[in-house]
């Protein structure tokens, strides 16, 4: 018997009808059961005469399948074992106390992902590079899209396309008038009803690769920087490519969806069609994978239910992390900031922040509550930059990603928030866990002071209970312990920016010594 794990793929392939068109003339679906699930979901027409289904088992033990449609005469059943989830497998992630991500096994899932748009449709050798470099820096999402990207340093082909057709002659292209390009089809010759599925079976490829190594695939489902024509397409050919996609990909534990990067700036959709799209996955997709929409200028109503967590980029020249506590109280959903700018030296002025800039961006969003994203686009010979193309990081902020990673993961509960309440703190970011009653248990909290430089700071606690202290340096990434405290006490800082210090209240037997300070 077949056996696959709990949150693995099962995959059923067969032979069936190769005329006409069988992307849209014949149909193929299969109800899966076990003692406590039963699921249908539809599959997919693979080329070649194949046709295949996918499902991804919620419990261990035997599974019965019953496979059926117009794609054959015959009708098709097996079984299969699920095993118990091994290695990386957790399940997908899933919202959990409002403001926050799980795993499906429960275990918390702190968000730091990076934006690498068309990193999987580059050349073998840099899509290896990529998942080198994702490995050394302790990411766990990445955004990227279906769709090839038309941009400043993105003036090439893609390695493949989506749909069976050729591209428009882009030997005219250059820098100087590449936008001319945007908005006009003219030259393309693809036929929006017959996919090339060599396209979305190297994706896949990619996808099954990042569940392995514990990242998320954020899915970019449509974007506005596209010569060739995919983001004009009509409304049945949208939903065609949406139903496609999803017989093809859901079945992966880490897919997320985003239904646009900057949605705000197509010329050709309107919020009406946002929310059918978004709708549209929200009833199609049988694992109801995170659903989210990314904005340019103007926000979405993140509020709409379609919708699980906000994706954000940012709005003010300066400011975005420092509002996520503002957009969780307003959206009452976790907040991601997949865009707060990129660390680089590129001329537009969302790519040219330092490396210890997007370290404090990151910090203000994780210590009020949000999940922050990483970019960079430092300018190369060959325009290979990492926001588009993946391969090498050249910056400094990514290699601080595995270090604030194992601070989230610290946390007591499944994440932090902002403490507003404690007027002495004004003039500095507390954080403290999500859940009140563990904050009163454990007494966590974390005091980030941010571009400022404090050269010790006191603190008034209670004289019946005793605090480990910790002084955090984000970015040269050391814990530094500064002893157990009561009462009223100082700490001593080095009076460099960045810095932070976290208390945590010390339960059970104590031996008090030298280490030890109390009210003075």
């Amino acid at each position: 018997m077949d056996k696959v794990e709990k949150w693995g793929v099962f995959e059923w392939s067969g032979k069936g009808y190769g005329d006409g068109n069988p992307f849209v003339d014949y149909d193929i679906e299969a109800t899966f059961k076990s003692e406590n699930e039963e699921k249908t979901v539809k599959g997919f027409y693979d080329g070649e005469g194949i046709y295949r289904v996918r499902f991804m088992p919620s419990y261990e033990g035997k599974y019965e399948f019953f496979v059926r449609g117009s794609f054959s005469e015959e009708k098709y059943e097996g079984s299969f074992e699920v095993t118990a989830p091994s290695g990386n497998n957790r399940g997908p992630v899933r919202v959990c106390d409002k403001y926050h991500f799980c795993y499906a096994d429960k275990t918390p899932y702190y968000s730091i992902g990076t934006t690498c748009y068309v990193w999987e449709l580059r050349s073998d050798e840099l899509i290896e590079k990529t998942f080198h470099s994702l490995e050394n820096a302790g990411f766990n999402k990445i955004r990227f899209c279906i769709f090839p990207k038309h941009y400043d340093y993105n003036l090439g082909e893609p390695r493949s396309y989506p749909y069976v057709g050729t591209p428009m002659d882009s030997s005219k292209l250059t820098k100087d008038n590449f936008w001319d390009y945007t908005d006009k089809t003219e030259g393309n010759d693809w036929d929006f009803f017959r996919f090339n599925p060599e396209h979305f079976s190297h994706i896949e490829k990619c996808v099954e690769k990042l569940a392995k190594m514990g990242i998320e695939a954020d899915i970019i489902v449509f974007h506005p920087y596209d010569r060739w024509g995919f983001s004009r397409m009509s409304r049945k050919q949208d939903d065609l490519y949406i139903r496609y996609l999803i017989s093809r990909l859901a079945a992966y534990r880490n897919i997320w969806w985003s239904m646009a990067n900057e949605y705000d700036i197509f010329p050709h959709k309107n919020i009406e069609d946002w929310d059918h799209i978004g709708n549209l996955f929200k009833e199609e997709d049988p694992y109801d994978h995170l659903r989210s929409i990314h904005n340019c200028i103007d926000f979405f109503d993140h509020k709409k239910s379609w919708i699980t967590h906000c994706s954000i980029q940012r709005q003010d020249l300066y400011r975005t992390a420092e509002y996520t506590d503002e957009w969780r109280e307003e959206f009452q959903k976790p907040v991601v900031l997949d865009e707060i700018a990129y660390e680089g030296n590129i001329q537009h002025g969302w790519g040219n922040i330092t490396g210890e800039e997007m370290v404090r961006r990151f910090c203000e969003g994780i210590f009020r509550g949000g999940y922050p994203g990483h970019g960079e686009t430092f300018l190369n010979e060959n325009d290979i930059l990492w926001w588009s193309h993946g391969g090498e990081l050249h910056g400094e902020s990514w290699k601080r990603v595995k270090f604030l990673l194992g601070i989230m993961k610290e946390t007591p509960g499944t994440g932090l928030k902002r403490d507003k309440s404690d007027r002495r703190c004004w003039d500095c970011l507390k954080a403290v866990p999500e859940d009140d009653a563990l904050y009163e248990k454990t007494g966590y909290q974390i005091y980030y002071y941010s571009f400022m430089c404090p050269s010790f700071r006191e603190f008034f606690m209670e004289d019946d209970a005793y605090y480990k202290a910790e002084i955090i340096d984000t970015w040269n990434m050391t814990i530094e312990d500064a002893g157990i405290h009561s009462g009223r006490f100082k700490i001593e800082l080095p009076g460099r920016q960045f810095m932070a210090i976290r208390l945590q209240k010390i339960h059970g037997p104590m031996v008090l010594g030298d280490g030890v300070s109390g009210p003075f």
